[in-house]
């Protein structure tokens, strides 16, 4: 009878170490996200500020600040998405920028420019913090995702709750390739 009290006992505990793991990873997929949205956030406060250095140099590029500022909205506006929602705006946003960059090489008295300069550093440490971020949090979304779908864990997983996270990743070729400057 002892030995049968003393499985069961070491069988619970064993269970509660694995809610324990579940949770942990949880928290941690959470923790990510958030330093993601941070960093989006950082990033769309950010635009603004450069638009507003760019706009007086770049006027017959006002379709491409046009398009910065609709993707910046879209990008505030759907905070409360998905991850994979999030993570086309945000693509399509990025890429805006690239181009935007791309095309403020043209123009030498932009370059030349501090507040110019200014934004452009802020934006590439925010670009840099964003990709750390998103490797953190696909990081903490594969331990979660693991722990969900592990044999004994899932059982536990099932039972309380725990659903798979989705990753954080962009979704075209087009918004990972590194945008072409021709001079």
């Amino acid at each position: 009878m002892w030995i049968g009290v003393a499985v069961l006992a070491g069988i619970a505990i064993y269970a509660v170490s694995l809610y324990n793991t579940l949770v942990k990873n949880r928290q941690m997929a959470g923790e990510g996200w958030s330093g993601i949205d941070v960093q989006l956030k950082r990033r769309a406060d950010l635009i603004p500020n450069l638009l507003e250095s760019v706009k007086g140099y770049m006027a017959h590029e006002r379709e491409l600040l046009e398009e910065v500022t609709r993707l910046r909205g879209q990008a505030v506006a759907g905070r409360s998405g998905s991850p994979e929602q999030r993570a086309q705006v945000e693509g399509a946003l990025s890429g805006a920028l690239g181009r935007l960059m791309a095309v403020a090489e043209s123009y030498p008295d932009l370059k030349a420019s501090e507040n110019f300069k200014e934004f452009q550093q802020a934006l590439e440490e925010t670009e840099n913090e964003i990709s750390m971020s998103r490797r953190y949090y696909n990081g903490a979304v594969r331990n979660l995702n693991v722990s969900v779908e592990s044999f004994p864990s899932n059982l536990v997983a099932r039972q309380f709750g725990f659903v798979k996270a989705e990753y954080f990743e962009l979704e075209s070729e087009a918004d990972r390739a590194v945008p072409t400057v021709k001079f």
